[in-house]
Order: C-alpha cells, then sequence, then structure tokens
C-alpha cells in the first residue's frame, strides 16, 4: 500500500512541476521583414521602425512562407543578419 501512495504521490509532483514549467515558458515568436525568426523570452515593446511581427508562441509559418530560425538571447533584433540591440 505505502508503494501505490509512494507513486502515486510521486506522480503527482512530477505533474505539478511540468505545469509549472510549462506556465512559465510562454514566449512570442518574432519575424522580420528580412525572413528571420526569433523566440523572444519576454514581451519586449518593438519600436514599429524595427520592422518586427510578434506571433503567439504556437505560431507556424505557411508552407509557401521561407523563414529560418535565428535564435540570440538578450532585448534586441536581426537586421541585415546582424543582432541589433535595443
Amino acid at each position: 500500500m505505502n508503494t501505490l501512495r509512494n507513486f502515486a504521490f510521486g506522480a503527482l509532483i512530477s505533474m505539478s512541476t511540468v505545469t509549472l514549467i510549462s506556465a512559465g515558458a510562454s514566449a512570442g515568436i518574432v519575424c522580420n521583414q528580412e525572413g528571420d525568426c526569433w523566440h523572444a523570452q519576454t514581451e519586449y515593446q518593438y519600436q514599429p521602425a524595427f520592422g518586427v511581427t510578434v506571433h503567439q508562441n504556437d505560431w507556424k509559418w505557411k508552407e509557401n512562407e521561407k523563414h529560418a530560425w535565428r535564435e540570440h538571447e538578450g532585448r534586441g533584433y536581426w537586421k541585415g543578419g546582424t543582432w541589433m540591440i535595443f
């Protein structure tokens, strides 16, 4: 009986941990006009002059669109193949 109780408790802890990690991992996908896309871990206020579009985290480009993933840490955006910090 103790084994079953320990198993149930372990399963509950595991599910709670996954839920907390998933809730904290919310981010957006940002793409520039050149087709570079990256994950933003924080909701930044991008200036219209940056020429980027912010999508929901589950966004996927359509089959006929040309995009490429270019990840980078920190606050900024891709422009002309260069990471621009703002």
